[in-house]
Parts: C-alpha cells; sequence; structure tokens
C-alpha cells in the first residue's frame, strides 16, 4: 500500500541491454533520497540489474519494440521497485536453485536468487493481459 507521502518516479524502456545504465543511475539517486547507505544501493542495484535483464531477456526476448516498465517508490524507511514486462510470464517455482550441486558451475541462472538475497521482499505477479511483474522492497535498517 502507498502512502501518501510516497514520491514515485517511472520509467519505460526499450528491451535494450544499453539502457540499463539508466534504470542503474535512477536507482543509485533514489536509493540516496531514501536513506540508503552505499553497501545496500549496492545489493540493491544488483537485484535491480538482474530483475531488469530477465524482463528483457526473458520476458520481452530481447524485443526492442516491446517495453519494460520500472517503478521507483520511495516511502517512509523503504523503496519498492516494480518491474514489469510484456512476455509469457513463467512458473517462479520452475526456475532451477542455482546454489544446488549441478547447478553450482553454470554461469546463468542466478537472478532470482539474487534479487531473493538482496531484498526484503519479492513478488511475482502474472497480469490477465500477459507479462511478469515484479515487486520489489528493500527498507532502510
Amino acid at each position: 500500500m502507498t502512502s501518501p507521502e510516497a514520491r514515485t518516479v517511472r520509467l519505460e524502456i526499450a528491451s535494450r541491454i544499453e539502457l540499463l545504465d539508466t534504470v542503474q543511475v535512477t536507482l543509485s539517486h533514489l536509493a540516496g533520497l531514501a536513506g540508503f547507505d552505499e553497501d545496500a544501493s549496492h545489493y540493491m542495484s544488483v537485484a535491480v540489474r538482474e530483475c531488469v535483464v530477465n524482463a528483457i531477456k526473458h520476458g520481452n526476448k530481447l524485443d526492442a519494440a516491446r517495453r519494460v516498465a520500472i517503478e521507483f517508490v520511495i516511502q517512509d524507511r523503504s523503496l519498492e521497485i516494480h518491474v514489469e514486462d510484456h512476455g509469457a510470464g513463467f512458473d517462479p517455482k520452475q526456475v532451477p536453485d542455482p546454489v544446488a550441486e549441478e547447478n553450482l558451475l553454470k554461469a546463468y541462472g542466478r537472478g532470482i536468487f539474487f534479487m531473493r538475497s538482496f531484498m526484503d521482499e519479492v513478488r511475482f505477479a502474472f497480469p490477465p493481459n500477459g507479462g511478469t511483474r515484479v515487486t520489489m522492497v528493500k527498507r532502510v535498517a
């Protein structure tokens, strides 16, 4: 639930990896405004980067005509981030565990693990019109 004092910034980018820097710079600035220290900002940056990369690559299949919407909501002592793509969606329970022995040496498959490790909350929603909406929340320590 968004409080009346919440401040929101919305970005909508084409599904192009080179646009990640815009998202990262925006997050860094807003994390500072929300009161996060440099370490917390860094780990949030990793989580958001992984989420946006997943939206671009797996959700929108690198189709630059498809957009990724990123919304940052600064609330009292927290930052809530929403990332939405227009792909087919997926079942988070079917994503292989990256710390399972058979997956340890794989160079991919850690995005959701990082999101869950570095954020206080991670939720997945699948709107009726398609796509995936990820909500991540980080609270100021």
